[in-house]
């Protein structure tokens, strides 16, 4: 069997890895380079991926790709410390007792957060589906925890959709992160870089017999007798990682209406570390970035150098105006940063980084095989109510065992 896979993300090569073992796989990639928003720079002597990663102790499917891919030797655990800069002033808050001294809620308001996060992990999530964020915090931890905390994390993230943002998406969000001790959260990362998973299973898929069309946008997506045809290539089975908007207009087919956003992060290698050394910072403050990632405070200086830092930035519809420019000079304006103390900048756009996980998002989310179209992908239930390396590889998983077992089932 010919199976196309269109997109070279981390969905489209774990499912392309299993199906190339017994099958002819084919996988189109519109980039230069593949990985989707797991893709790196190379940057002289190292590796650094486009747009900030870590993964978590629950991951374990990922796990046991790495595992499968002979890199699972290479996955270290690190403490990822938090901050969050208001009022023009930047405050760790990764101890307990820096947590306790930040002044913007009162300590019963801090305990209420508290008690939330110890029972995020025991939540319901798909109870909260239908409830906004906004609602159920406002409701359960009252209008100034909202105002002062959350609001601004959602604003950052989502912008002008913020109160449409589902309540299961934040308590997902806050438990995934709750995995953390008196020095910060607990962190994987691969040494050497994530753009390991990506080459290997790269690797893999043409050792195997499978081909990847690198700069080879799909333009053409034809039903036939028995098949499709991608850009004229005839095939047997066509999985999609693509976003739903792009397929629907790229078939003329019908697709569940879910919301996206893009994401543009903008990386800097710096001669200094300007965040006292916190690695992830979130803004209050109104700037054109939500979030500070300095990477080096969570990975040693000393692999790459220099210091790195991330400014993550989330839009809707198209990139604002100027927005490296501005970017880069707020933060030197903010963070005391001489222009000359910029070693270089890239700036990443992804105008399809995630989908918006609005209230009711559960009765959006596609079955595996939709007009005799397979899915995967941001928008697949694995990857919901919180994206991540682990779902996506969940997805790449599911959609070819998927396959697989129509095939066993109808031979």
């Amino acid at each position: 069997m010919k199976i196309g896979i269109l997109g070279g993300g981390l969905s489209g090569l774990v499912a392309g890895n299993i199906l190339a073992r017994d099958h002819e796989v084919i996988l189109f990639e519109k980039m230069p380079f593949l990985g989707g928003c797991l893709s790196s720079y190379h940057i002289d002597t190292y590796w650094i991926e486009r747009f900030y990663h870590h993964c978590f102790s629950g991951d374990e499917q990922l796990f046991s790709l790495l595992r499968e891919l002979g890199l699972w030797d290479r996955l270290e655990w690190q403490k990822g410390s938090t901050g969050y800069y208001s009022g023009n002033t930047l405050y760790s808050l990764t101890t307990p007792m820096e947590i306790l001294r930040w002044p913007e809620l009162s300590i019963p308001e801090k305990a209420r957060l508290a008690l939330l996060t110890l029972k995020s992990r025991k939540t319901d999530l798909a109870a909260l589906d239908d409830i906004s964020a906004e609602t159920y915090i406002i409701e359960h931890l009252g209008p100034r925890i909202y105002s002062a905390f959350f609001e601004p994390l959602l604003k950052s993230k989502f912008g002008k959709n913020r109160s449409q943002v589902s309540a299961a998406w934040l308590i997902s969000r806050i438990a995934i992160r709750s995995d953390r001790g008196v020095a910060g959260e607990h962190l994987g990362y691969l040494n050497g870089g994530f753009h390991q998973i990506v080459d290997a299973l790269e690797t893999s898929i043409l050792k195997k017999g499978g081909t990847v069309h690198l700069q080879a946008p799909v333009t053409s997506l034809m039903k036939k007798e028995g098949g499709w045809t991608i850009n004229d290539e005839p095939v047997d089975r066509v999985i999609s990682t693509v976003s739903l908007p792009e397929l629907g207009r790229l078939t003329g087919l019908p697709f569940p209406e879910i919301p996206y956003q893009g994401a543009a992060c903008m990386t800097l290698g710096i001669e200094r570390d300007v965040t006292k050394g916190i690695y992830w910072t979130n803004m209050k403050d109104e700037s054109p970035y939500g979030a500070v990632i300095s990477h080096t405070n969570f990975i040693p200086k000393e692999r790459y150098g220099e210091h790195l830092v991330y400014l993550a930035s989330y839009f809707s519809g198209t990139v604002p105006a100027r927005l490296d420019q501005r970017m880069l000079d707020d933060f030197c304006s903010r963070f005391g940063l001489a222009p000359s103390e910029i070693h270089w900048s890239r700036m990443a756009v992804d105008p399809w980084a995630g989908p918006v996980y609005v209230t009711g998002y559960r009765s959006l989310i596609p079955a595996y095989e939709k007009h005799g179209i397979y899915l995967a992908g941001m928008f697949s239930e694995e990857n919901y109510p919180e994206r991540s390396m682990e779902g996506s590889v969940r997805a790449g998983n599911h959609v070819a065992e998927y396959i697989l077992k129509q095939e066993q089932d109808h031979p």
